[in-house]
């Protein structure tokens, strides 16, 4: 009698590549030194070569991606105005959840500061690994003064193809792509279907680019981890634990925080009755990773345990597995701020908005499946000058965080589509909701 052998699933290998690559670089920079030769040569000519490998098969499909998640995101954004008060109501209540999902990631990022503690010397050998040169230029491109009138022009690209390759170019890019997306679920709709169609193609081919790429990533993410580990050794892996700590802190306070106060005073319910009624759909949310994928488990919970109007839960549902991931936004911006710090790059109150901005349209343009918001966090690291390889540092621990995420979004979708039935009348009645 023969038993198949379970597969070991790609999350821990993930993991096992970066305990590996911990473990390995962190002995090398304690017994040899982060600058003997023999190490210097293995972390130059393997390490750091398999790590970008892996990168470069994320970072060449981010344009495509970017366009074809934020154009089909926003556009089902702009088919809710034809739904009127619904519609409107979803996206207001989408803005504020996103709007104060990233300003308390950032406010706790400024509070711990994960990312310090970093000595000079160490930052700026890390940095020479990353190649200083490219990424001082952008650091010094992103905070270049400009005024209001310049910063406003700027955002309307003249080419929106030649402005995506260049340093400070993907906000305009991103303008392009909310605009186009706006157009597009604002015609008639056997025009816009060809068009969304095309789109929903390309997104599901980067999607499959990046899952080859992903099937690499334990052997990248070893390759990574072992370049930093040899740079630094165990100063980067504080900082790393620090990190992932605040992520999941950081998440659970607007889980158990933000989200019962919207139920609370705005749908008029009791939010453990609430959080006991969806309890299987968080589950199915931690355990796949993928708002997409949780989705039926929404919408029946939706029907069945909070009797939800259909019409409203459909549509708010349907359209939040897309385009409203502000648990996604919370982490991107945590990840940027964390990673700007460890890189000894200061952000500016006026840089620190623009992260919040570019996460809160990040979260409507982040494919809602296991690893999709790297590619954006990768965008936005480019914007703000930090080398944007610098999120293999952070890849091995994401399977947790995006699972704890994931959890986050979905629980959103869903205290929305509450909240919008109990503003359209069609909520439970505040004296049975509240008891």
């Amino acid at each position: 009698m023969t038993t198949e052998r379970r597969r070991m699933p790609l999350h821990t290998k993930i993991f096992i590549g970066l305990l590996l690559g911990a473990i390995a670089g962190g002995v090398c920079q304690a017994v040899m030194g982060p600058d003997d030769p023999r190490l210097k040569f293995f972390r130059e000519t393997f390490a750091q070569p398999v790590g970008t490998i892996f990168l470069n098969m994320i970072f060449m499909v981010v344009l495509p991606l970017l366009f074809s998640a934020l154009v089909l995101g926003v556009a089902e954004i702009g088919d809710a105005r034809k739904l009127g008060r619904v519609g409107a109501r979803a996206l207001l209540m989408t803005v504020i959840l996103s709007g104060i999902a990233v300003v308390l990631g950032l406010a706790a990022v400024n509070l711990v500061k994960p990312g310090d503690g970093i000595s000079t010397a160490d930052r700026e050998r890390l940095m020479a690994s990353y190649q200083t040169a490219d990424a001082t230029k952008k650091v010094e491109d992103a905070q270049k003064a400009k005024g209001v009138a310049d910063t406003l022009v700027g955002l309307i690209p003249k080419n929106p193809i030649s402005a995506a390759i260049e340093p400070d170019g993907i906000l305009p890019f991103m303008v392009f792509a909310l605009i186009f997306g706006i157009a597009l679920g604002g015609i008639a709709p056997e025009k816009a279907l060809p068009v969304k169609a095309f789109l929903e193609g390309v997104f599901a081919v980067t999607l499959r680019i990046i899952d080859f790429a992903m099937r690499f990533a334990p052997i990248g993410v070893f390759g990574l981890i072992f370049t930093t580990a040899s740079l630094l050794g165990v100063s980067a892996f504080v900082a790393l634990g620090k990190y992932a700590g605040l992520v999941l802190v950081t998440l659970a306070i607007h889980l158990f925080v933000t989200y019962p106060l919207a139920i609370r005073w705005i749908a008029k319910r009791n939010p453990i009755d609430f959080f006991r009624s969806i309890r299987s759909v968080m589950l199915t949310a931690f355990a796949t990773a993928s708002s997409n994928a949780t989705l039926p488990a929404a919408l029946k919970s939706a029907d069945e345990d909070l009797g939800l109007p259909r019409d409203i839960s459909n549509f708010v549902l349907t359209v939040g597995a897309t385009a409203n991931q502000n648990g996604t936004a919370l982490f991107e911006g945590i990840t940027v701020l964390f990673l700007a710090q460890f890189f000894g790059i200061p952000l500016s109150l006026g840089a620190q908005a623009i992260v919040m901005g570019m996460a809160i349209l990040a979260g409507i343009g982040t494919a809602g499946v296991p690893g999709g918001s790297w590619p954006m966090i990768a965008i936005i690291l480019i914007q703000v000058g930090v080398p944007a390889e610098a999120i293999g540092i952070c890849l091995g621990i994401d399977r947790i965080l995006d699972m704890s995420r994931t959890v986050l979004n979905v629980t959103g979708d869903i205290t929305i589509a509450t909240c919008v039935a109990q503003m359209e009348g069609e909520g439970m009645e505040p004296a049975a909701a509240m008891s």
